[in-house]
C-alpha cells in the first residue's frame, strides 16, 4: 500500500482542536515536504494558537503527523493559495 500525503487544517475550539479541512497533495514525499516548507506560519505551536496546519502521511491506512505549524488568518489565506497552486501544477504539468 502506497503512502499518501495531505495537509490538514485545524481550529482550536472550546472542546479542543477540530479538523475542518484538508488538501490531498499526492504520494511523493519530497513534493509534499516542498509544499509544506513554502507555507507561512510558526513551528512554535502552543495552547494559545487558534489555527494550525499539519503535514500528514497515511501509512497502511493510518495517519501519521510529520510536521505542524500555527498560523494567522492572513497566513492561512496565503497558505491556501500556495497549496492550490502547487496541487494544480502537479496535476497539470507533466515533466518528461
Amino acid at each position: 500500500m502506497e503512502s499518501t500525503f495531505y495537509i490538514q487544517f485545524n481550529v482550536k475550539t472550546q472542546e479542543g482542536l477540530q479538523s475542518y479541512g484538508r488538501f490531498d497533495i499526492g504520494n511523493d514525499s519530497e513534493a509534499a515536504a516542498k509544499i509544506f516548507h513554502q507555507l507561512k506560519g510558526s513551528p512554535d505551536v502552543n495552547e494559545h494558537n487558534f489555527l494550525s496546519l499539519e503535514l500528514m502521511e497515511t501509512v497502511k491506512g493510518l495517519p501519521v503527523n510529520l510536521q505542524i505549524i500555527s498560523c494567522t488568518l492572513d497566513e492561512l489565506a496565503y497558505n491556501c493559495r500556495v497549496i492550490s497552486k502547487e496541487v494544480f501544477n502537479q496535476a497539470n504539468i507533466k515533466l518528461p
